[in-house]
């Protein structure tokens, strides 16, 4: 009989062979892993893939998961030959008794099932099974197998693999589970989807029980272990990746290169680790720096009220309070109205949207200047007077009701809002802006983008501004309009007439009436102290003085795309629509003295064994370029990137086929020559243009009639000389900017309403706030150059002060303010100015011209040459 069964056996398994899977490809096997996104400083941001696996090696797996394993699955593998025949035996007369239960695979079994089988239930995939299970026991030790059972089962919640089942339902490296967590997670292979304890915890807890009690059974335990991990409460809830910087804008740029690069399927398989420009520290200084200055600019225009209310009869009687002539009533009477349950508080609070630190609240209790407030897990709070006294009502852009004299003109029983919550633990009464922000900082040596925000909140919209967000960009334009002028001859000591134009338009047929803002005119101005003032009518001037075709034909040489480039005079005054990538990107040719640099995201890519695939080879602002030791730790080798510089989102994403990595050529050279932007403008071009907006900053005159000082006089709280900016308006107040930078990191921030209808409007003085608060029209120094203060603040501590330096052929000569012609005083009436060489006035000054005369010694005229 058993020879029968023997030759049976054969003889099917001869039937079979050319149809079973080849188990050989088990040896080198690849896992599908997810692929991960970091700073540069090794910080994860980051994880795509729809499966979640973290890879283990069997000395990373503990002992107390293995034992659990075994216990549970096959007590005997390390016995058996693939095929437990005490256990298949057993599953056998049960189904013959009917009382199928199980238990008949082993792990090598599950491993063949897993890998080249379908779960269908049927003889021949089973009879398949076992073939295979021989097959893999011949090629691989026990350990081996027992490994690519750890890494591939599916445990739920598309977690592949014991490694991503402790992230996902603990949020722990599986060493730092505890035994009761282990034990819940070697129950999971038997039905994950149902025994998992976040979809049933009751069924989760029953498993666990039964894994325990295995475990005691198999001797991997004794009774008092098992005693206090079957008495353990159940645990586990939905984990991601354990991100640790949040950087969303950023981890997308990079997502969507990868894509570009290697295709979906390769791309969130492969286990790549992607390692951005990123630099962890200035990212969290440029998501504060937006994230407080949006907030603070919604937070000045009003109040709009709760997200929702739950006793809205007791809201409309607040509401209709407030709005009446008469003394506002304190004790509004709420004795009436339905007390609040935390059902229902739990219900509201689990509804609301929030991000960057607010979070839902309900008020509980409204008091004279104070009120209580219910949270996320029944945590409990107050808001003090100090954190809800900004709140007057929102009545429009423009306008803002009266300041609040007690809480129950802001808050109402019942309300659900939003709060933040202070490193004091007080809370304080927010709301979400409805008004978006940017900011973007890279370094203008290689265009590495070191920070990057691209809207208040990536949850609410994943719509990138920095990179697809094209925005008239006002008064930003012109320090590219002042350097196509300087090309044409102009200097920075240069008159022109600050006066009103009026000019006839054909094309509309009206007057077209260029005006400053404000609109004060002052007649004959030098252009240095004009573009520190931001003079609209000289831009103008500049631009009908080179021509509008010189113009453009100049603007484009800073990567700025002819299309977006308005071919008429108001393009002087920033009628084009550029994204704040663009902006950053041809202010970083003043601060690199004249060099294209094409903005990236991705430093380097490196496979699921740690070796470098991608490293990026920017072209460097530096000409000519020196090599570089390929062994010091800096170094990035290098490869192609084609020099047809666009500033879109397309070109961050996609680069040309050159660009994949000759990882072997770069592995073999020992040094390597940068690469060499290309130079856009001078030397002498950048330096000038450099100058005239450090005095935008910096530069003020308050000797004469027309007193002045440049429109970024706010970065002097920065005390730091070795800066440069330019603050930016549109029409109406619909964009706000301020882009600005030192000789190593540029940074432009901006500030408007995705909604074109809106604009920045304007607030008025709230008498329950301090003194220190913004007022008036918003305007780029008041609306977006706050945030590049802020985050400049933080990003310039760690860089050494470094002054902008005069390069070869520029001169310094002593000059007559009022004229700009040579003089021979040495009052205030006059300063020293900067020139190319060559282009230094010819003339004396001979009216006097000083308002005080500080030394009536007449000298020579003093030269500098640089």
């Amino acid at each position: 009989m058993a020879t029968l069964v023997f030759i049976a056996a054969i003889a099917l398994y001869l039937s079979m062979r050319d149809e079973l899977p080849d188990v050989n490809s088990l040896k080198d096997i690849q896992w599908q892993t997810p692929m991960k996104i970091y700073t540069h400083d090794g910080l994860l941001i980051s994880q795509f893939g729809e499966k979640k696996r973290i890879p283990l090696t069997l000395e990373q797996v503990p002992q107390q998961l293995i034992d659990a394993l075994l216990a549970t699955e096959d007590d005997r593998f390390y016995l058996h030959f693939g095929v437990d025949p005490i256990g298949m035996g057993r599953a056998v007369l049960a189904k013959l008794m009917g009382q199928d239960k199980g238990g008949a695979s082993t792990i090598t079994m599950q491993v063949a099932r897993n890998f080249f089988l379908t779960r269908e239930v049927t003889y021949t995939r089973k009879i398949r099974e076992i073939f295979l299970s021989f097959h893999i026991e011949s090629l691989l030790t026990k350990d081996e197998i027992l490994m690519l059972y750890i890494n591939k089962i599916e445990l739920g919640h598309r977690s592949f693999g014991f490694g991503a089942a402790a992230q996902v339902y603990y949020g722990k490296e599986i060493n730092e589970l505890t035994l009761p967590q282990i034990a819940v997670l070697a129950g999971l292979p038997k039905a994950p989807s149902t025994l998992n304890p976040i979809r049933s915890p009751e069924r989760a807890l029953a498993r666990r029980s039964v894994v325990l009690h295995r475990m005691l059974v198999s001797g991997y335990i004794d009774e008092a272990t098992y005693q206090e991990a079957n008495a353990a409460p159940i645990t586990g809830e939905r984990h991601g990746a354990q991100i640790e910087l949040s950087a969303p804008y950023a981890a997308e740029m990079a997502h969507q290169k990868m894509i570009a690069l290697y295709g979906k399927e390769a791309a969130y398989t492969n286990g790549y680790n992607v390692f951005t420009t990123i630099n962890s520290k200035l990212q969290n200084a440029a998501d504060t720096a937006v994230t407080n200055n949006l907030l603070s600019y919604d937070q000045r225009h009003g109040y709009r009220g709760p997200i929702l209310s739950l006793r809205p009869n007791l809201r409309k009687q607040t509401e209709n309070n407030n709005s009446s002539n008469a003394p506002h009533d304190t004790n509004i009477n709420t004795s009436e109205v339905d007390e609040l349950t935390l059902d229902e508080i739990n219900q509201a609070l689990t509804q609301v949207e929030y991000d960057q630190g607010l979070v839902p609240a309900v008020v509980t209790t409204v008091l004279e200047n104070s009120a209580k407030i219910a949270l996320l897990n029944n945590e409990q709070g107050t808001i003090p007077w100090e954190g809800m006294h900004w709140a007057r009502a929102f009545i429009n852009d423009r306008k803002q009701g009266s300041p609040p004299k007690s809480a129950n003109e802001i808050l109402t029983y019942g309300d659900v809002i939003l709060v933040q919550k202070d490193s004091d633990a007080n809370y304080h009464l927010s709301q979400l802006p409805q008004a978006s922000s940017a900011m973007v900082s890279m370094s203008p040596d290689d265009g590495a983008i070191k920070a990057i925000v691209g809207g208040f909140s990536f949850k609410k919209s994943q719509f990138n501004r920095v990179t697809q967000a094209k925005r008239q960009v006002g008064s930003n334009i012109k320090p590219f309009i002042y350097s196509a002028a300087l090309e044409q001859g102009y200097t920075l000591a240069s008159i022109l007439n600050d006066a009103p134009i009026n000019q006839w338009d054909k094309s509309g047929d009206d007057v077209w009436r260029p005006k400053n803002s404000p609109e004060e005119y002052i007649g004959p101005i030098r252009m240095r102290q004009a573009l520190a003032q931001s003079k609209n009518v000289i831009a103008v001037r500049l631009l009908q003085g080179v021509g509008l075709d010189g113009i453009i034909n100049h603007l484009t040489k800073f990567g700025f795309a002819p299309s977006d480039l308005p071919r008429n005079e108001s393009l002087a005054l920033g009628s084009a629509s550029l994204t704040p990538l663009e902006i950053a990107t041809g202010f970083a040719a003043f601060a690199n003295t004249g060099y294209l640099i094409s903005p990236y995201i991705i430093d380097r890519i490196e496979n699921s064994e740690g070796e470098i695939i991608y490293q990026a080879d920017p072209l460097m602002a530096c000409n000519p370029c020196a090599a570089v030791d390929a062994t010091n730790e800096n170094f990035d080798s290098m490869v192609n990137i084609d020099n047809d510089v666009k500033l879109t989102e397309d070109s961050i994403m996609t680069e040309p086929e050159s660009v994949v990595l000759q990882q072997e050529a770069a592995s073999n050279t020992s040094s390597h020559v940068i690469k060499s932007a290309p130079r856009v403008i001078s030397a002498q071009n950048a330096f000038l243009i450099t100058e005239a907006l450090n005095s935008a900053i910096w530069e003020a005159d308050w000797s004469g009639a027309n007193g002045w000082q440049g429109t970024g006089w706010r970065a002097r709280a920065l005390k730091r000389r070795d800066i440069a900016g330019k603050t930016g308006t549109t029409n109406e107040a619909k964009d706000a900017w301020f882009s600005g930078y030192s000789r190593r990191l540029v940074t432009t921030a901006w500030i408007g309403f995705d909604d074109p209808s809106r604009n920045l409007g304007q607030s008025v003085y709230n008498s329950n706030l301090d003194r220190e608060q913004i007022v008036g029209g918003e305007f780029g120094g008041r609306s977006a150059q706050p945030a590049w203060i802020a985050f400049m603040k933080e990003a310039l501590a760690d860089l050494p002060i470094e002054p902008f330096q005069p390069p070869t052929e520029i001169v310094s000569v002593r000059i007559d303010k009022a004229t700009g012609k040579l003089t021979n005083k040495t009052d205030r009436s006059t300063k020293f100015e900067y020139f190319r060489l060559g282009k230094t006035p010819t003339e004396y000054v001979t009216k006097d011209t000083s308002d005080e005369i500080l030394n009536g010694t007449e000298t020579k005229t003093e030269v500098e040459l640089f």
